[in-house]
């Protein structure tokens, strides 16, 4: 069987969306957001901030495990606060050598390493050598910077380094998010390593991830942005739910306690001056499947003021009560 995992989204896969998403159900595991490493130790109260699932077993409330990740570039200090990590027994640990943000990429982070093989095997290397062998450790990179010319040696050096597993993003650190993503690319990786692989990148729909299958040549997939456009896609991949179609809309009400449960946990950690942001951000990418997110945000978008949002989603039907409590 096929495993379904939710990739870790820096500003996206918050601790409040995975606990929404993995609610929904079909993940097998996750990824946090990256805990950033650079010349320190740092406090447990950090990796605790970034992952609070690890104050219970390293899982959400719905029971879905949820892996912590590693974002630097030294081994030394990255080594150090694995060690410090591995005392809250994540689910698994995790080492970013893709994110292609530009502040990360300019502290040579993420994918400004994908140039740099040595060094990625220094890296997973010195990691290993501080998570037992029973908690998971893994590694997510992209194609490469420009181009893919360095894909299989990158690969290469984080199998020798003693990854379990290898997650692949089909694109480099310059296409960013422009589709598509090269799902036939991770298969040449796929094919030069005995690393286990998992496809990543460009996955919204089930057909989509038939594709990346296919293409890739990965039994495992996980899903990024096109988790939070359709929080239904896992359960039908699964075939539990019937697969895109005109009947997105009647499926729609088994989104609505979803986001008025997100709604609510945002207002209770966000100030109302930026909580509006958070919800247009999501029903940007959902009206991608559903016409009732689409008129949503078109509600919603001029709107700024959190109370007069709270209101309208009650209004809606949204909500099932205004918000009692909120962030000061």
């Amino acid at each position: 069987m096929s495993r379904i995992l939710l990739a870790p989204m820096e500003g996206l896969a918050d601790p409040l969306m995975r606990q929404i998403l993995t609610a929904v159900g079909g993940y097998d595991w996750g990824i946090c957001e990256f805990v950033r490493v650079t010349e320190s130790v740092l406090p447990n109260r950090t990796f605790l901030r970034t992952c609070p699932e690890l104050t219970q077993g390293s899982r959400t409330d719905a029971g879905t495990p949820i892996r912590v990740q590693l974002l630097g570039s030294d081994p030394h200090y990255l080594a150090a606060n694995a060690r410090r990590l591995v005392k809250h027994r994540p689910a698994g640990v995790d080492i970013n050598f893709g994110c292609p943000a530009p502040t990360v990429f300019r502290h040579r982070g993420g994918s400004a390493l994908l140039g740099e093989p040595e060094l990625l095997h220094a890296i997973v290397s010195a990691i290993r050598a501080e998570v037992p062998r029973e908690i998971p450790f893994t590694a997510k990179m992209r194609l490469g910077i420009k181009d893919h010319s360095l894909a299989i040696d990158c690969a290469r050096a984080i199998e020798a380094g003693g990854a379990d597993e290898l997650i692949v993003h089909g694109r480099t650190k310059v296409d960013g998010y422009k589709p598509p993503a090269r799902w036939h690319l991770i298969d040449e990786v796929r094919r030069a390593v005995q690393l286990p692989l998992i496809a990543n990148g460009e996955v919204w729909t089930v057909d989509d991830f038939r594709n990346c299958q296919q293409q890739s040549g990965c039994a495992d997939v996980m899903l990024g942005r096109g988790a939070l456009a359709d929080p239904l896609l896992p359960r039908r991949i699964r075939g539990e739910l019937p697969p895109e179609s005109a009947a997105n809309e009647s499926l729609w009400p088994m989104l609505v306690p979803a986001l008025a449960e997100f709604w609510l946990g945002v207002r209770l950690r966000v100030r109302p001056v930026h909580a509006g942001g958070r919800i247009k951000q999501w029903l940007m990418l959902l009206r991608r499947h559903y016409r009732v997110a689409e008129e949503l945000y078109t509600l919603l978008r001029p709107v700024k003021e959190a109370e007069a949002i709270d209101r309208l989603l009650l209004e809606r039907g949204i909500l099932p009560h205004l918000p009692n409590e909120v962030h000061p």
